[in-house]
């Protein structure tokens, strides 16, 4: 394996364990309905918690991660594919398709997650009446989840794409290795005479048939 393929498999996979670490530490820490307090009737009072870092590291490293990945492999839908019978070519298809749907909803989920966490004395209006509004369970935890499995299916990708590449550049050498060792052989004929046709005399001739 080439050193360009674990050193990105490497990076990436770094940045979606720790998006996945600092998600989960953010729902770990995020404010709880419980730790609210309620100064006013139309004023919520909110505890400093450190769910707002942890929630946009998670967002910025999985965004990271999903740039090196797509800069690392190009454009996968603009490209054709040679072999359109490989099973391997609808794999890593599905897994870009997946790795992208799983990074926008867990991208969206760290990041809004983390803004409203940080509603420090505001409130909200329901129906006329005031309430105190915190981020529901399973947010952060959702978005560390996703943040794995996006950033797996990119990996799977670009190994796929990585491994297609380096076997079509090898059946390249070799059917270039084949084609100049084949010797071209050259058609031989035998030498022409430069020379003139020869002219004898008749009287010569007879004389010769005549001596025999």
């Amino acid at each position: 394996m080439e050193r360009k393929v674990v050193v990105v498999c490497s990076v990436v996979g770094f940045l979606g364990l720790l998006s996945a670490a600092t998600g989960f530490g953010a729902e770990g820490t995020r404010i709880k309905g419980s730790e609210v307090q309620v100064e006013t009737p139309s004023q919520c009072e909110y505890p400093r918690t450190a769910a707002l870092p942890l929630g946009l590291t998670a967002a910025i490293a999985l965004m990271v991660a999903q740039v090196i990945i797509n800069l690392s492999t190009g454009c996968i839908c603009c490209r054709r594919n040679p072999y359109p019978s490989n099973s391997n070519w609808t794999l890593a298809l599905v897994s870009f398709v997946v790795s992208w749907f799983t990074f926008i909803i867990a991208f969206l989920l760290l990041l809004t997650g983390a803004a409203l966490n940080d509603q420090h004395g505001e409130e909200s209006i329901y129906l006329g009446n005031y309430y105190c509004y915190v981020v529901k369970p399973g947010v952060f935890a959702g978005g560390a989840i996703l943040s794995l499995a996006s950033v797996s299916f990119g990996i799977l990708y670009y190994l796929i794409l990585t491994k297609a590449k380096v076997s079509s550049n090898n059946n390249a050498q070799w059917a270039s290795g084949q084609g100049g060792g084949i010797a071209m052989g050259q058609p031989q004929f035998p030498p022409q005479s430069t020379e003139g046709p020869v002219f004898v005399h008749e009287d010569t001739y007879a004389r010769r048939q005549f001596a025999g």
